[in-house]
């Protein structure tokens, strides 16, 4: 009885990858360092936690924004 022999795997290409990234995947963290930016250095429009919904809040905060 014979042994099998292994063929040997093929060498990796030496081409350069072609990876593309999308859209969304540069414009989610760039939106979020400017939103957070924007924050930052207007720190008189904090305000202490209330019981209110955050969801309306944050719907005005964005229009405040949009509306400048």
């Amino acid at each position: 009885m014979s042994a099998r022999t292994h063929t040997p795997p093929h060498p990796a290409s030496t081409g350069r990858a072609d990876t593309r990234l999308p859209w969304w995947a540069l414009a989610l963290p760039t939106l979020a360092f400017i939103t957070l930016l924007t924050l930052i250095l207007n720190p008189s429009d904090a305000h202490a936690a209330t019981t209110e919904p955050a969801i309306p809040q944050l719907l005005e905060r964005i229009v405040e924004l949009i509306t400048r």
